[in-house]
């Protein structure tokens, strides 16, 4: 385990397996959001959604979840459960960021950095680095030793990674890849109140280049694909919804509609460890062989992930709490 995780919705796979696609999807019975929520994102898809869920149902039934980690908060505390079901809510982010939209005006507060501002500064330094790596060995049949023109193409390298940051919430981690040295930098959120927050906070801060938009990760409306997709706990909130099996298999459905074919896509995760994402990866792999035209296309495939991060121990292993792990899409030609 990574470290201790916010606990999930419980969710008896088993009896998941046994349900309909209609049982799996509608919100009739679900009195946390029957006010207030529907499955259908607030801004439309570009699929038919009743056959998107019964995709994702069809392939929930048949792929093999690993059992809820025993590094899950004590059960006995009555309100976990519904505060982190929440955060699957599209319906809590709006009233948050309405909430840090209200703050900064007031205070110019730019609100919470998820999984604080030392995590975000070593994801995008060791992101660039990775980058960089991959520039270069792209490049490896024209080395120059000319130590000041290499600095300078490591800089030309960096600005020709096109950059998509899903989830962005308040915008900071694209502010920190800028300061990196990626300019071609694009941010999405479902919810529109996070936008104007990041677009607030990246106009006062001087960066009036980054560009945010009103996008649902989910059933993405974007016809561009990214060199580099950053996601920093979008998946881990995406999983809190109590449809969050079939919407993490949604998630990667997605996926290869924005990573650009040898592109990046780099996920940092409170939720889950490096182990559980790379086997969520060959879980959405053994889905599609049979789909793609050539051995390895659309599909991914681990590259790396931080080692650096502070460790722990508990119940007698070894974690840390965070984990970002670095997955390419196809193989490397």
């Amino acid at each position: 385990m990574a470290g201790i995780r916010l606990p999930p919705e419980d969710i008896d796979i088993s009896q998941a397996r046994a349900l309909s696609t209609a049982d799996l999807i509608s919100d009739d019975d679900r009195s946390i959001a029957a006010d207030s929520w529907s499955i259908k994102s607030d801004y439309g898809s570009t699929l038919d959604d009743d056959q998107r869920h019964a995709d994702a149902s069809e392939a929930l039934a048949a792929a093999r979840f690993c059992a809820a980690s025993d590094y899950s908060s004590d059960k006995d505390e009555p309100d976990a459960e519904t505060i982190t079901s929440m955060l699957g809510f599209q319906s809590y982010w709006d009233a948050t960021y309405a909430d840090e939209l209200t703050n900064f005006r007031e205070h110019g507060d730019a609100g919470e950095v998820w999984f604080g501002a030392d995590v975000m500064e070593m994801v995008a330094s060791w992101t660039k680095g990775l980058c960089i790596d991959i520039s270069q060995k792209h490049l490896q049949n024209h080395n120059n030793d000319n130590d000041s023109e290499s600095v300078n193409q490591e800089e030309k390298d960096l600005a020709s990674w096109s950059v998509l940051d899903v989830g962005t919430g308040n915008g900071l981690l694209l502010q920190e890849l800028a300061k990196q040295g990626f300019s071609d930098l694009t941010g999405t959120d479902y919810s529109e109140g996070a936008i104007n927050l990041a677009r607030n906070l990246a106009n006062r801060d001087g960066f009036n280049g980054i560009k945010l938009l009103v996008d649902d990760v989910l059933e993405t409306k974007l016809d561009k694909k990214f060199e580099l997709v950053m996601d920093k706990g979008t998946l881990d909130a995406i999983g809190l919804h109590p449809d969050g099996p079939i919407k993490r298999i949604m998630y990667w459905e997605s996926m290869p509609r924005l990573v650009a074919p040898g592109g990046l896509l780099v996920i940092t995760s409170c939720n889950n460890t490096k182990e559980e994402l790379v086997q969520e990866v060959e879980n959405f792999n053994q889905r599609k062989i049979g789909e793609v035209e050539e051995e390895g296309k659309g599909l991914f495939c681990y590259l790396d992930h931080i080692r650096s991060y502070p460790t722990f121990m508990f119940g007698g292993s070894v974690g840390s709490r965070v984990a970002t792990v670095a997955f390419v899409l196809g193989k490397w030609v």
